[in-house]
């Protein structure tokens, strides 16, 4: 799996939205970059899948055109306009070469999922491996209204326990991506979530 970070050069707040190609071409979170749709044009001509982790603003603000561009099927698990596929806690969906299962993961957001297969993690925002506030392994923010640290916990619990020590490409929402022992970045997380202190010091 061939898997390019499309928002790198972004001059505006976005999340990294990464391209996945080998049999089939999928874009994982559209971002908040304009004109991420031609820097997708960049790699492939056709597109055949958009999957969201969670709908926030700097994860969906260009899904309108990358939609125009590419006639996507789309992959949510809430509701959206763009959406053609439902996803649901179990369910599985093909990215790029790979099969990966459907993990919901809320806390930082309700319909948060993170997608896990037995090498690689597209986490999201619930687990990153850096993001200014920790390094080697982070977790997303719950100090905003709708969120909530405890189920944010139960999250990163569940990822864990669905995730093969095996996994060892992690791409996560925010922050860099990260080889190597991915179980060991998470259950770091999980340990500074735990003591429930703010994640910046202004929460």
């Amino acid at each position: 799996m061939n898997v390019t970070t499309v928002t790198a050069d972004a001059d505006t707040f976005t999340c990294n939205a990464y391209l996945a190609l080998d049999d089939t071409a999928t874009l994982v979170d559209a971002g908040a970059m304009p004109g991420v749709e031609d820097v997708v044009r960049e790699h492939t001509d056709t597109l055949d899948r958009v999957v969201l982790t969670h709908q926030h603003g700097d994860h969906v603000a260009e899904l309108d055109a990358v939609v125009e561009a590419f006639d996507p099927d789309v992959y949510a698990y809430a509701d959206h306009s763009h959406r053609t596929h439902e996803l649901a806690d179990g369910d599985t969906v093909t990215i790029a070469d790979e099969s990966f299962e459907v993990v919901h993961t809320p806390g930082h957001a309700d319909d948060h999922v993170s997608l896990v297969s037995q090498s690689s993690l597209f986490s999201g925002d619930v687990v990153v491996h850096d993001d200014g506030a920790f390094d080697d392994g982070s977790f997303g923010r719950t100090d905003m209204p709708g969120q909530s640290r405890e189920a944010l916990i139960e999250s990163i619990q569940r990822l864990l326990s669905r995730m093969d020590d095996a996994v060892e490409h992690m791409y996560s929402g925010h922050g860099g991506v990260f080889h190597g022992d991915v179980r060991a970045v998470v259950e770091r997380a999980l340990e500074r979530a735990e003591r429930r202190e703010p994640k910046y010091p202004d929460e």
